[in-house]
């Protein structure tokens, strides 16, 4: 059963002059040829998107949409009528949000946080501004130290609520980022902390050690870039470590650390030597 709004793996099951369609169980579901590999063929199996085109047909494509059906995106507005706006969806075909859909009215230029659902009249995918329905901790499908995708929702005064794998809500603390976080800004976290009552705490990145690891290569690079030796060492302040490394202050020290423990960095009283 092809699922719209989501990608699917289909069989090529005949080409034509425009495409190649795809086999959809009851329907052929159209690749059109600005899509198709130079390699397929008939009996391949391609992953693919799908959605509806203005005419109501599904259509296929190796484009990547800004999100899927289930997901949570920023997106901007294309147009507007009566009944509601057209949002840019990252693929040809634009997302409908209807009026009764939208917090405030829409208008051409906006930016706005959107869940994509399917509509049961239309079957068609369209999109909500009215989110906080879909998003509930009374029930988690995490659990701590569990890598997770993560949307900024709105800062607040200890840090910024996230939108959690697209169905819970947590927050980012000011002392996990080093700059400044955009609403709908799209970003890797891992599950820091689940209190008793549900409520959870996030990091960006990725969990310890393996973090570190690949940080690792990213400080040597530096080093043999600059003659094997840089201006930073674990006394350098956290905003100038974010600045040239992208990584928090604790994240450097362990790498730092790890790599003088295999003896391939040395520190000097005003930064850190390579010592391959």
């Amino acid at each position: 059963m092809v699922k719209v709004g989501e990608y699917n793996t289909l069989k090529v099951i005949k080409a034509v002059d425009f495409g190649m369609y795809l086999d959809g169980g009851e329907d052929e579901i159209l690749l059109p040829k600005r899509y198709v590999p130079k390699d397929l063929k008939v009996d391949d199996e391609i992953t693919v998107f799908i959605y509806h085109d203005n005419d109501g047909r599904l259509i296929a494509t190796t484009d990547k949409p800004f999100a899927s059906v289930g997901e949570i995106a920023m997106m901007e507005v294309a147009d507007v009528n009566s009944a509601g706006a057209f949002l840019k969806w990252g693929i040809m075909k634009d997302v409908f949000v209807p009026i009764s859909h939208q917090e405030k009215r829409m208008k051409a230029g906006d930016r706005r946080l959107i869940r994509l659902f399917i509509d049961t009249q239309t079957g068609r995918v369209t999109g909500t501004e009215k989110i906080d329905k879909y998003l509930s901790n009374y029930e988690l499908t995490v659990a701590e130290n569990e890598p997770v995708d993560l949307v900024v929702f709105q800062k607040t005064d200890i840090g910024y609520k996230v939108i959690i794998n697209s169905k819970h809500m947590g927050v980012l603390h000011f002392n996990e980022v080093f700059k400044e976080l955009e609403t709908g800004e799209k970003l890797k976290g891992f599950i820091k902390h689940i209190r008793p009552d549900n409520k959870i705490d996030v990091s960006p990145g990725v969990k310890g050690y393996t973090k570190v690891l690949g940080e690792e290569e990213h400080i040597l690079s530096y080093l043999r870039s600059n003659n094997g030796y840089m201006g930073f060492n674990d006394k350098s302040s956290p905003e100038d470590i974010h600045a040239v490394f992208g990584m928090s202050k604790k994240t450097f020290k362990m790498t730092l650390g790890a790599l003088y423990k295999k003896r391939l960095i040395s520190f000097t009283q005003t930064g850190t030597k390579l010592e391959e």
